[in-house]
């Protein structure tokens, strides 16, 4: 069996440890090479290459934010004053600084960034943005969405 492979060709098997892993990566290497049919030497031999070719990147818990008093979760919308690589490898670099932000991604369309924060709540995110935010490397303008419910919430990718 060839050592590396690409998406087109994972198998059966492969995916269905994929899909396992992503509903539960505490499963034991037994419980998923018994649900797959292969042995555990086989699976184990397969989790590993997965893992180090780059299809699982991180197997960690999912903490509820409630429970560590990060309830409140805001999307924010972040136009920078100028649309240069400088401009944007600056802001990339003190964004990824700022703990309370899950995710920042880099958009086409009324903004450059938008991000997706966890805070305690609105006083949190009003000082976090007083702050920190509107003084990130040209930020210009940010537009803040609270969240009133979690529809779908880190949903697996369905492949």
């Amino acid at each position: 069996m060839n050592d590396s492979f690409t998406p087109e060709s994972l198998d059966r098997i492969d995916r269905k440890i994929l899909h396992l892993l992503q509903q539960d990566g505490r499963m034991s290497n037994a419980d998923i090479a018994a649900a797959v049919n292969v042995s555990p030497a086989t699976c184990h031999r397969r989790i590993r290459r997965l893992f180090d070719e780059g299809f699982v990147r991180d197997v960690r818990a999912v903490i509820d934010p409630q429970k560590v008093s990060r309830g409140a979760l805001v999307m924010v919308g972040v136009e920078l004053d100028r649309s240069t690589p400088e401009s944007f490898a600056a802001f990339e670099e003190a964004i990824r600084k700022l703990p309370v932000v899950l995710d920042c991604h880099l958009v086409a369309g009324d903004f450059d960034f938008f991000l997706k924060i966890r805070v305690r709540d609105m006083a949190d995110f009003n000082r976090l943005h007083g702050e920190q935010l509107i003084a990130l490397p040209g930020v210009r303008q940010t537009r803040t969405f609270f969240v009133i419910k979690e529809v779908v919430d880190n949903a697996r990718l369905d492949f």
